[in-house]
């Protein structure tokens, strides 16, 4: 079941992601013009609701006597995968399970050790399960960052351009803050696709505006400080990143 939730909410979701644990409730509501008791309450209702579901230690296990990270890909076959996730994550050592909503390889799991031995230890209590261990990577470095479209447009808290694999042919997903001197805004996608703006293979497929997602037909118009997403096969054309981006487009 979603939750519905407003740009104050959205706003304090973005600071407790990017560093729960240092940044106080004073902190946030000078950034959402609000008062500190009323991101209190809010943060205790983002609680209740289930959105805010813990605050977890961000842990280098390599750095706690040279342990090992892996991670296990499992299917569970036959078995309810809710029940084996609960199992799975009482073993010691597993910190970490998640589900997917897929028949092979539905579960990831993972694990800390302080040698291969203890890795194979978890590996053969996990196999007892009667779940199969599909694959297993050793995690050599783990990134985050808060959901950007929850961030603070004024601050521009990241590149304009992200969750690219480059700007290469092999890209298929952008993600683009469109600009004040943007050359889409204030076009219709139809219209922007008429003007050659946007090229044939290039789709969008969501936008983010003002703490709402939308999803985009012909006739939605794109406006200045939207949040877009894009899929496309051959990357994006320089036109096509300047139309978005003005003066900020990147080199190519």
């Amino acid at each position: 079941m979603t939750r519905g939730i407003d740009s104050i909410d959205e706003t304090i979701l973005y600071y407790l992601s990017q560093e729960a644990r240092h940044t106080s409730a004073p902190e946030i509501a000078e950034a959402v013009d609000v008062s500190a008791p009323t991101v209190r309450n809010r943060i205790r209702k983002l609680e209740s609701a289930g959105i805010i579901r813990g605050y977890h230690a961000d842990i280098d296990y390599e750095q706690v006597g040279g342990r090992l990270t892996y991670t296990f890909v499992c299917s569970t076959g036959d078995h309810d995968r809710e029940e084996m996730a609960q199992r799975i994550l009482d073993i010691s050592g597993v910190i970490n399970v998640q589900e997917y909503m897929s028949g092979n390889g539905d579960l990831s799991v993972k694990v800390v050790g302080d040698d291969t031995d203890d890795l194979t230890q978890i590996a053969q209590h996990v196999s007892s399960l009667g779940v199969d261990i599909d694959d297993e990577k050793l995690v050599y470095r783990e990134y985050v960052r808060p959901y950007a479209p929850f961030g603070p447009r004024e601050a521009d808290p990241v590149s304009p351009v992200t969750g690219v694999d480059g700007l290469a042919g092999n890209a298929e997903v952008f993600e683009l803050l469109v600009q004040a001197d943007a050359t889409v805004a204030g076009q219709t996608l139809k219209s922007a696709k008429g003007s050659g703006l946007l090229s044939e293979d290039v789709l969008i497929v969501r936008i983010n505006r003002d703490g709402e997602s939308l999803t985009p037909t012909g006739e939605t118009r794109i406006e200045t400080g939207d949040f877009v997403t894009l899929h496309s096969r051959s990357g994006l054309s320089k036109t096509t990143l300047e139309a978005f981006l003005g003066e900020r487009a990147p080199p190519r």
